[in-house]
């Protein structure tokens, strides 16, 4: 069976009985191919190299089988043009190796588009563990170890990649990563970390509504209804700050029974409506709607989904919400469905975890002025900028996102100028594999 085909436990027995417990996946700029640590692995850079959806010249792309547990650990750096790659931390599953590469590709290449948008002299990068079925991910035993081996690989990619909390990672297992590496930011706030960012990042999709309803002339978010994918960690305090807002009613769905009902407790004073769904129940999609927040899993946007969608507007934090950012980003434009791009309105998070470096203050400017109006690289302006452009070229709000993010992407840090591809190169030249 082909290497991209097999299950994540099935590629680290063949790993295992390679000899191989890391390998490396580097672009090579005199080549413009990508170049994998082992021949044994060639496979792998022969899909890279062939893609023509996911991959966009990533860097570099590490892996590792975990010390104690069969479990993938990875590191995926896009571009370091203006700086280290900073992205989230998925623990989460996956059927095949494929399925990991482009997730990875996708979600890396996603951070390099939202720093550059909020004007943070950041790359984008993401890891990822791969979740093993036959593991109790709950064992607090398990979990402080897995972490703390992802931080010591961390620390072994000497920099080019900061880690942070993402899907299935916890403030918690920020701490444990960040008891082995200094390259980590979303630590909690008794180590002198910023903590948990999914309220802010929370904030950030709100202002990216209340964009989108000023583009259209629809006033703001008082007496709308929002139909939100998703009740979790960044889709919860969103609800809050809907109703702070005076939105008429808030639809919610979502597969974990005691979350469902936690928040509709919570919010038996206010016309909420909270759903229990399958895991395949995408109705939330199709509610009668004047906004739609996806704020659970991406590529939920499609030819299957467009067609049904009943919303004036779509805005929310997951990521990758399009399956195709070309041909899914038409669809909506041609359905009048007006979309914000969540790379551009779900940045807030990353906003949070920038500034720990520079210490804290109350009502810090360097955050609150990316939810002013007036900010010229701010949510509000950013997306009325996109919205706008889209418009007068009869573009997609995402080509245009993508556009001005991809150009800005480019600029070198004023600092350490493009550092991190040298970082990367270094790794390769002392066989990092080995």
């Amino acid at each position: 069976m082909s290497l991209l085909q097999l299950n994540p436990q099935d590629f680290i027995a063949y790993l295992k009985q390679n000899n191989l417990n890391r390998f490396s996946i580097i672009f090579d700029e005199s080549s413009n191919l990508v170049k994998i640590s082992d021949p044994k692995l060639q496979e792998i850079a022969d899909f890279i190299n062939a893609d023509k959806r996911d991959f966009m010249k990533h860097e570099g792309m590490f892996f590792q089988v975990s010390s104690e547990y069969d479990i993938l650990q990875s590191a995926f750096i896009h571009q370091t043009n203006r700086g280290q790659a900073s992205g989230g931390l998925r623990y989460w599953n996956y059927e095949t190796i494929e399925d990991l590469l482009r997730d990875g590709m996708r979600l890396s290449k996603g951070m390099t588009r939202k720093n550059a948008l909020a004007n943070l002299w950041w790359g984008g990068g993401k890891g990822i563990m791969v979740h093993n079925p036959n593991y109790d991910k709950n064992d607090t035993k398990l979990r402080k170890n897995i972490y703390q081996d992802y931080g010591r690989f961390i620390s072994s990619i000497k920099g080019c990649y900061i880690t942070a909390e993402d899907v299935g990672t916890s403030e918690e297992d920020m701490a444990e990563i960040f008891s082995q590496t200094r390259f980590t930011t979303c630590i909690p706030a008794a180590l002198g970390g910023s903590g948990n960012p999914s309220s802010a990042t929370a904030l950030g999709v709100v202002k990216g509504m209340e964009a989108a309803l000023d583009f259209l002339n629809l006033g703001s978010i008082e007496g709308k209804i929002i139909a939100v994918q998703g009740m979790g960690h960044v889709a919860e305090p969103m609800i809050n700050y809907l109703f702070e807002r005076n939105a008429q009613k808030v639809i919610a769905a979502d597969i974990d029974d005691d979350l469902v009902n936690r928040i509709k407790n919570k919010y038996t004073n206010k016309n909420f409506e909270g759903r229990l769904v399958d895991i395949e129940d995408k109705s939330i999609l199709f509610a009668d709607c004047d906004i739609l927040a996806p704020c659970a899993t991406g590529a939920i946007l499609n030819k299957h989904t467009i067609p049904q969608i009943k919303a004036k507007i779509i805005c929310g934090a997951a990521n990758n919400q399009l399956s195709n950012s070309q041909t899914d980003g038409h669809l909506l434009k041609n359905k009048g469905i007006t979309y914000v791009p969540d790379f551009l309105v779900n940045r807030m998070g990353i906003v949070n975890c920038a500034g720990e470096q520079a210490g804290y203050i109350d009502e810090d400017p360097l955050f609150n002025q990316h939810l002013e109006k007036e900010y010229e690289f701010g949510v509000f302006q950013t997306a009325l900028r996109v919205l706008k452009q889209a418009k007068d070229s009869n573009q997609t709000p995402a080509d245009v996102a993508i556009e001005l993010a991809d150009a800005k992407a480019l600029e070198n840090n004023p600092i350490y100028g493009h550092r991190g591809k040298k970082i990367i190169a270094s790794l390769a030249s002392n066989n990092w594999h080995h």
